[in-house]
């Protein structure tokens, strides 16, 4: 498995343009079961994959904090969201509350998020695969597939399955 997530970004890069011509096609005429045919290649690949013996999202990116989020975990913590904000996140160059540091901070050496039961909005859906209107999210998807091999095999299987 982790040869497999240190060749990703390689591969994610050559099959870039390809991907990228995949999703223009997909956005300009979507199947009308499109939401359909993505939930079956996610459920198909979440039954394969255990995202446990990965974690690479986690060790190489961080979600972006809704305020729901920011509220939720803080709560948990026993803070105030403003003292949750001070402690953990910043704000990116897009105006976006983010983590301070990667690997996130809530990752354990297990591979286990000690922050599961609350973790943000980002985190729970996260390669955003089954999300309805897929064809929507294609630039995101295009950046998954570099960090997330099921995203990866997904959007492989995609371009079997759709054509």
């Amino acid at each position: 498995m982790q040869e497999f997530i240190d060749q990703l970004p390689q591969l994610a890069k050559d099959k870039h343009n390809e991907n990228k011509k995949f999703f223009a096609r997909l956005k300009k005429k979507p199947p009308k079961n499109l939401d359909h045919i993505m939930q079956e290649l996610h459920e198909e690949e979440f039954e394969q994959t255990d995202c446990l013996h990965c974690a690479n999202c986690c060790k190489t990116t961080g979600p972006l904090f809704t305020d729901k989020d920011v509220e939720r975990i803080a709560k948990y913590f026993k803070m105030k969201p403003v003292k949750f904000e001070e402690e953990y996140l910043r704000m990116d160059e897009d105006g976006d509350l983010v983590l301070q540091q990667t690997p996130c901070i809530f990752l354990g050496a297990d591979n286990y998020c000690s922050i599961y039961e609350v973790r943000p909005k980002a985190c729970r859906e996260f390669p955003h695969t089954d999300r309805k209107k897929f064809q929507q999210i294609s630039n995101l998807t295009l950046k998954n597939v570099a960090i997330c091999p099921a995203a990866y095999n997904i959007v492989e299987k995609m371009k079997v399955t759709i054509k």
